[in-house]
């Protein structure tokens, strides 16, 4: 509990320091701590193609690292406040409000238990905003620290807000899909869908692809994609021993639904794969 406190912390400050299309991707840097961690303490056996995941973050990281832009130069919480009120990132907030609201009414009640991409969808729409919100306050947080007291301006506890109402709706509605459904399955389709609507928010609001040319774009998207495919390799194949594909159970959802089907897979095919 104590490290994973820790760790929130850091991640917090990171993005005081840094612009967010680059400290985001590089939480797959965890799940190589996490799998080195396993394999030593643990003892779990990290196989061929879970070492090849590892290598493809660190070199998608590095990538990324070496071609991030430039973090951009703000004196005062309120210059934050105008780049989140300009109609571009406006209008992706309310697509973003909008979205969520239609899943959270609509689409979870009828569908939440079966389709993973509903709560998943919810939590990575709203952690876009919240690492927005997250990265205003840590900025002004920053500030504060430095000399110049942000804490007298009404946009810092606006965003303070912000970062509260999206946390805590964020976590409930993952916790409900890790609830639902295999660990394996939520966490690497999290990971996509959170991190890439986080860059698209970002490149939105701090306007961070405005200070680098095409090269450098397309470089961090080819290190982006690198880390997706060692993350979704390590997740994978996680479960494989001494060349043996993963159990069906870590493919599955947790739960099915009353008419026998879980997530599109009917039970009495599940049934099938168990007994062969």
């Amino acid at each position: 509990m104590i490290t994973m406190i820790v760790g929130e912390v850091a991640n917090f400050a990171a993005y005081a320091f840094a612009p967010a299309i680059l400290v985001t991707p590089l939480g797959a840097l965890s799940i190589i701590i996490s799998a080195a961690l396993a394999h030593i303490i643990l003892r779990e056996r990290l196989h061929i193609f879970g070492s090849l995941g590892c290598v493809l973050c660190v070199v998608g990281s590095t990538t990324i690292v070496l071609h991030a832009p430039q973090e951009r130069e703000i004196e005062s919480v309120t210059e934050v406040w105008d780049l989140a009120t300009e109609p571009a990132f406006l209008f992706y907030a309310a697509l973003v409000m909008a979205a969520v609201f239609v899943l959270i009414f609509y689409f979870i009640p009828q569908y939440g238990q079966t389709h993973i991409m509903v709560y998943i969808g919810v939590c990575s729409l709203v952690g876009s905003l919240s690492v927005m919100s997250v990265k205003a306050l840590g900025i002004a947080l920053k500030l504060t620290f430095s000399g110049m007291n942000q804490l007298i301006y009404p946009q810092t506890w606006a965003f303070t807000i912000v970062v509260i109402t999206c946390v805590i709706t964020q976590m409930n509605y993952l916790n409900k899909a890790l609830d639902t459904f295999n660990t394996a399955v939520v966490s690497p389709i999290y990971y996509v869908m959170f991190t890439s609507l986080t860059i698209l928010a970002s490149v939105i609001m701090f306007k961070d692809w405005d200070r680098q040319n095409p090269t450098q774009i397309m470089t961090e998207m080819c290190g982006f994609v690198t880390i997706l495919s060692g993350t979704f390799l390590l997740h994978k194949t996680k479960d494989m021993v001494d060349g043996h594909s993963p159990s069906l159970s870590s493919r599955l959802p947790k739960h099915a639904d009353e008419d026998g089907y879980s997530e599109g897979i009917p039970l009495r095919t599940q049934e099938s794969f168990r007994l062969s």
